[in-house]
């Protein structure tokens, strides 16, 4: 049960980490600090991390990374929608 619950806060945790930037972004319309080639590469990882749960059929793991890669996604978005065109 304790372990449960360590794993089950680990998860919210990543869950809704990227929820601030988001949030932000959407308000300021600007991404000047978020890195692209960091979203990359942590939504490879995450996308990884779902392939794993799939293989254990470990439904925490699977729904934490899928909701997470939901937030890098949007994330993404935002970048590529707001970022400045450089002429």
């Amino acid at each position: 049960m304790f372990w449960t619950i360590v794993g089950s806060t680990a998860a919210a945790l990543t869950m809704f980490s990227f929820v601030p930037q988001i949030i932000k972004g959407f308000t300021t319309k600007s991404v000047k600090d978020v890195s692209p080639v960091t979203l990359f590469q942590l939504s490879s990882g995450v996308s990884l991390w779902v392939i794993y749960g799939i293989y254990l059929k470990d439904y925490v793991i699977i729904i934490a990374n899928i909701v997470t890669l939901v937030s890098l996604i949007i994330l993404l978005c935002q970048y590529f929608n707001y970022r400045k065109t450089k002429c």
